[in-house]
């Protein structure tokens, strides 16, 4: 009968598992994808080329201090001799400008780095290109997406197809794309990692992202701001397709029968979570300026009316109970609330022009227990 191997100590046992634990750590980044550095979009590319370049820079003046403090500890160790001993030394010009000029250089060329990118890469601003050697026409024009970022769901309208959809973006290869974003509640934050940057959405403001995707596939979009009890199924895929596989995407949303007009947006902006997309064929072509001005609801003052003279409230003819806004009134029957500091009565100056009374611009008129008793101190 052969003999049983051993079993190994507890010692020995206790040995293996660090051993084991980074192997599985290992085999779990293995499954990562660093879409960061490894992005689709030419937007998304020359961030991930500015996040190298300024690691690199950096590493320049980390490296060499790491190196050196290794070198020192191993050359001044207390056993080595042979070192010279200097305790009253303490300066050396040479040594200064290594300290400080290497630092002070490498910083200057972040900077510089820095400033070129901040406004090349400015999201606002409409793209030069889609890929390096491939400028954009001047008579191109990118495709307009307006997105709304719910609780907690993504809403996607596309003005010039007139369709909408909610939590699925699909666009054309190679074609840049203009994000106008709000927020129907808090903030958040537009998020698609392989085709550009972050972007905050905001109630009652509009912000702009350009991007452009280069190859066709399917991206992760989802919301980089916290939002409340939803926000981590606050996702959502984008897929970038050929011009023709867009035509025909966005002709079958177009044949579907929900409308998102104010009525529904109401109930969509309701809190929901892990929504599955949902597509309308049709949009109320205001809807989206009316969600900057947080006056979907009917009968509601807008904002940007109140700053430049804009559509000033949502003028839908209210329905049996709404509340009709105040500016949708006919002059006739807007009424006059009191003036609180207006004069009370007639002005002390009519009866007695010499008073001292008439000096003061209003007329206080005292409760009767004060009054009485500022008689009786007279």
């Amino acid at each position: 009968m052969t003999p049983l191997p051993p079993s190994p100590s507890p010692r020995r046992r206790a040995s293996l598992w660090p051993r084991l634990l980074a192997l599985g750590a290992l085999a779990a980044l293995g499954g990562c994808d660093t879409v960061v550095m490894n992005p689709a979009g030419d937007v998304a590319v020359q961030q991930s080329s500015l996040i190298v370049w300024s690691v690199v820079l950096m590493l320049l003046i980390i490296v060499p201090v790491m190196a050196l403090i290794v070198l020192f500890a191993w050359r001044y160790r207390a056993t080595n001799t042979e070192a010279s001993y200097e305790p009253d030394w303490d300066h050396s010009t040479g040594l200064e400008l290594v300290i400080w000029s290497a630092p002070l250089l490498i910083i200057i060329a972040l900077g510089a780095l820095t400033w070129v990118a901040t406004h090349t890469l400015d999201p606002y601003r409409p793209l030069a290109r889609t890929a390096p050697g491939k400028p954009v026409a001047a008579t191109a024009r990118p495709l307009e997406v307006q997105v709304v970022s719910l609780d907690w769901k993504w809403l996607f309208i596309y003005p010039e197809q007139g369709i909408a959809t909610v939590n699925e973006l699909v666009v054309p290869v190679d074609r840049p794309v203009k994000f106008t974003m709000t927020s129907s509640s808090v903030m958040n934050a537009l998020w698609i990692p392989a085709m550009a940057g972050m972007v905050y959405t905001m109630p009652g403001m509009e912000t702009v992202l350009h991007g452009v995707l280069n190859r066709p596939g399917v991206f992760a979009g989802r919301s980089a701001n916290y939002s409340g009890a939803g926000f981590s199924h606050m996702t959502f895929w984008t897929h970038s397709v050929s011009p023709a596989r867009f035509d025909q995407w966005a002709a079958g949303v177009k044949r579907q029968r929900a409308r998102l007009d104010a009525a529904t947006y109401l109930r969509l902006e309701q809190p929901s979570e892990k929504v599955r997309p949902i597509g309308f064929g049709s949009v109320d072509p205001m809807l989206f300026h009316r969600v900057v001005g947080i006056c979907v609801k009917p009968g509601t003052s807008c904002m940007q009316g109140m700053s430049h003279g804009g559509t000033a409230v949502n003028d839908r003819a209210p329905r049996e109970g709404e509340a009709e806004g105040a500016l949708t009134r006919d002059p006739s029957d807007k009424g006059e609330s009191p003036h609180l500091s207006a004069p009370h009565g007639a002005a002390p100056g009519q009866n007695d022009p010499g008073a001292g009374s008439n000096r003061n611009m209003t007329r206080l008129d005292l409760p009767a227990p004060l009054r009485a008793n500022a008689s009786e101190e007279a």
